[in-house]
């Protein structure tokens, strides 16, 4: 029997290609899915802060020539076009800092990479969130939300089902794909009410 499952860039219901890995429906899909990875369009509120690193494989923040960074030490971080243009590491991170209210919400094993589907208490949080930018997580099956709160004290709320969900505003960094969730916008929304609730 084979099993269908939902193309990443055109969101059908299109049977995918033979591969079990395979996460388009057709070449168009695939070269439209290279381009926009390629292209990375995070929001302007994040790419003009100079608080860009690099990333391990294991996560561990990099400065632009491979060196340990750290997300409390300002002198490690650079700004986005030196980060993107840096060979270093796998990837790009973003360090939350207090000098502003950008927040980034941290959903745990809520996206499966097979459908692309939301669990539900995933997929209330997103809506919750609403016009604001959403990335994949590097390990695929996470989502980060983005926007601005006032976060000064990071959270971690584990849900009885053994997910978590994680809030943050200063102190941290976080991995950035440039794989956009679904059809959120490249802006930062107000997420003061959705950490409200998720806190209370």
């Amino acid at each position: 029997m084979k099993i269908e499952r939902q193309c990443a860039t055109c969101e059908g219901d299109m049977p995918l290609a033979a591969r079990a890995d395979a996460r388009t429906c057709s070449t168009r899909c695939r070269v439209a899915a290279h381009r926009a990875a390629k292209k990375q369009v995070f929001p302007v509120e994040l790419t003009t802060r100079d608080r860009w690193v690099r990333r391990a494989g294991d996560k561990r923040p990099l400065t632009t020539t491979g060196r340990a960074a750290s997300s409390t030490d300002a002198r490690t971080w650079s700004t986005y076009k030196n980060a993107a243009e840096s060979v270093a590491g796998v990837g790009l991170g973003f360090v939350l800092s207090d000098v502003d209210d950008v927040v980034c919400i941290d959903l745990d094993h809520c996206l499966n990479p097979l459908t692309g589907r939301l669990a539900p208490w995933a997929a209330a949080i997103v809506r919750d969130g609403g016009a604001t930018y959403v990335e994949v997580s590097p390990s695929g099956d996470g989502l980060h939300i983005w926007g601005r709160a006032h976060v000064r004290q990071g959270r971690r709320i584990r849900r009885p089902d053994g997910t978590a969900v994680e809030i943050y505003g200063t102190g941290r960094y976080i991995a950035m794909t440039g794989r956009r969730h679904g059809s959120s916008p490249s802006i930062l929304a107000d997420l003061s009410a959705v950490v409200s609730k998720l806190t209370a």
